[in-house]
């Protein structure tokens, strides 16, 4: 798995892009990278368009993140491309959660949106 951070101060929005498989054994280092830029903006997204799977524990880091986030008054939202990972957030009614959206500028402009 690898990540890649994006930041923009000024609009207080983070993008971390996550490529491969988020699963038992490579968890920590999401943690770790979202544990380390959520603090810093109002708003975070993470861009799974690169990611092949997704087990439950990767869903439980990104549920854990989601909620200090909304502690810090902000928003999260979800790029998804793939339709099975979006069905894991469908059945498990994720999707009625975070932000999700299947481009990078929709997620953005619902997080906008989600502000007014």
């Amino acid at each position: 798995m690898s990540i890649t951070v994006e930041s923009d101060a000024s609009e207080g929005l983070a993008v971390v892009s996550v490529v491969g498989d988020v699963d038992l054994w490579s968890v920590d280092d999401l943690r770790k990278e979202l544990g380390q830029v959520q603090p810093t903006v109002t708003n975070l997204i993470v861009d799974l368009t690169g990611v092949s799977f997704i087990d439950s524990t990767g869903i439980g880091v990104l549920v854990s993140c989601l909620q200090d986030v909304r502690k810090a008054g902000g928003r999260m939202g979800l790029v998804i491309a793939q339709p099975h990972i979006h069905r894991v957030l469908q059945v498990t009614n994720l999707d009625q959660v975070f932000i999700v959206g299947d481009e990078r500028a929709t997620v953005v402009k619902l997080i906008a949106e989600a502000g007014e």
